[in-house]
């Protein structure tokens, strides 16, 4: 069983993995920053703004993190090798954790680290795991020992056929201990295996640098999520300073993870279902996907917004959000956590087309600024009233008492003299008008600024 197990997982598309597609070493660092376009599309320096991941601990259950690796050094936590007992440290042509390790985790490194990965929660910590899943209980030993061990996010970048017990039965263990369990759907264009499959899991597709899915991102009725997957920079383990380009559902993942870590240091009081609804109700799809029934089997609710994620007004919602809920888990439980309820299996709110676009909440929001705005021109216009109102009183009792001619003579009602002007009213609100379609990063569908990508970019490489 372990031995079949682990060429499910080692062989073909079965791991989802940055390696599988012949990633190449990248031998330059000061050029790494630039070719990151996730962060650009993400505006991660508005993100960081808000939240870096300080505090929040990502168990990393995969091949390795070189811990010494100029971006990662001093935020990688040593865990426990369950492949050989020894070691965590990878072997030395697999560089699949430490890039995945810098995804979610990357500092960067030189002056104001400006040079080399930065990723996406730069303060979340990575306890490294490292296995295959090759045993007999498949990844179901690291999962329980990331949940034992203070993680609040567990990053699991790949992806087999067989359905273990005792795997979802650890996915049913870290949901009622309130951590998340984030897994990679695959790379082969087929349906997705586990552990992407088990209910309670936040199954994750990808997409390319124009939000459309990756033609061999593996899909399901389970997926959840889909992120950046095509052309991937990150660091590399061959020395302390190797960096590799990649893609795959693996970066996905990746990317999936360190947004929820950043939801997990903003919003502590969240549960982890509730950290999965604000990426769900934020996310967002391409042009071509817009009114489509959600989840959908290959885009989920969308691709991640994590700006919007974290700064959007989200109702908490249900416990376990949109996630699944394991079987050992809907009888007998309360709600817990902020805004949650006394039913964990009720379903999160339908969606049907996307959760709120960037025009929606622009729509929004212009709605209320129209609303305030009406209101504050009624309130002018009852003070400009009665203004009028005290002061045409007070010209007439001053002109009946002290200027000749009474009612009707000069200066007194009635007479020569105009009455105050009238305030002008203010000018009603126009809002703005909306980016027109076109390229995709002109608008930044991804939440961020609009700008536009270097002409380097280009569509991710198959």
């Amino acid at each position: 069983m372990a031995f079949a197990r682990m060429l499910q997982i080692a062989g073909g598309a079965a791991l989802a993995s940055a390696l599988i597609f012949a990633s190449a070493p990248v031998s330059a660092a000061d050029d790494i920053r630039d070719k990151q376009w996730p962060l650009v599309a993400f505006d991660a320096e508005a993100i960081w703004k808000v939240t870096r991941g300080k505090g929040v601990t990502v168990a990393l259950i995969d091949s390795g993190v070189n811990a010494n690796h100029v971006d990662l050094k001093g935020s990688v936590i040593q865990g426990k090798d369950f492949m050989d007992g020894g070691s965590t440290d990878p072997g030395p042509d697999d560089s699949h954790g430490t890039e995945m390790a810098s995804v979610i985790a990357g500092h960067g490194h030189g002056p104001g680290s400006t040079e080399g990965v930065m990723g996406l929660a730069p303060e979340a910590r990575i306890l490294d795991i490292r296995d295959d899943g090759g045993r007999a209980d498949g990844f179901a030993s690291s999962i329980r020992y990331a949940v034992d061990h203070g993680a609040s996010v567990i990053n699991i970048s790949s992806e087999g056929s067989s359905r273990l017990d005792a795997e979802a039965e650890a996915v049913a263990y870290a949901l009622k201990k309130n951590v998340l369990v984030v897994a990679g759907a695959g790379n082969d264009g087929s349906e997705m295996g586990y552990p992407a499959g088990y209910p309670g899991v936040v199954a994750v597709g990808g997409v390319k640098n124009d939000t459309r899915i990756w033609e061999n991102s593996n899909y399901g009725t389970q997926l959840l999520l889909t992120a950046p997957a095509t052309s991937i920079l990150a660091a590399g383990s061959k020395s302390d300073t190797a960096y590799r380009s990649g893609t795959g559902t693996s970066d996905s993942t990746a990317f999936v993870s360190a947004a929820a870590a950043l939801l997990r240091a903003k919003f502590p009081d969240l549960t982890a279902g509730q950290v999965v609804n604000r990426l769900t109700r934020t996310a967002g799809l391409p042009a071509s996907a817009k009114g489509i029934p959600l989840p959908d089997k290959r885009y989920g609710y969308g691709f991640i917004q994590p700006l919007a994620a974290l700064t959007r007004d989200i109702p908490a919602g249900p416990k376990y959000g949109p996630l699944a809920v394991p079987e050992s888990l809907k009888t007998g439980q309360s709600g817990a956590g902020q805004g949650a309820t006394d039913d964990p299996s009720a379903p999160a709110p339908s969606v049907t087309g996307g959760a709120m676009s960037d025009d929606e909440q622009a729509a929004a929001d212009r709605k209320q600024v129209i609303a305030l705005s009406v209101i504050g021109l009624v309130g002018l216009l009852v003070l400009a009233l009665s203004i009028f109102v005290i002061v045409k009183i007070a010209r007439r009792d001053k002109g009946d008492g002290n200027r000749p001619g009474g009612p009707g003579g000069p200066g007194a009602p009635g007479g020569g003299y105009a009455p105050y002007g009238q305030p002008q009213a203010p000018q009603q609100y126009q809002p703005q008008p909306q980016p027109q379609q076109g390229n995709p990063y002109a608008q930044n569908p991804y939440g961020g600024q609009q700008q536009s990508p270097p002409s380097s970019w280009g569509p991710g490489r198959q």
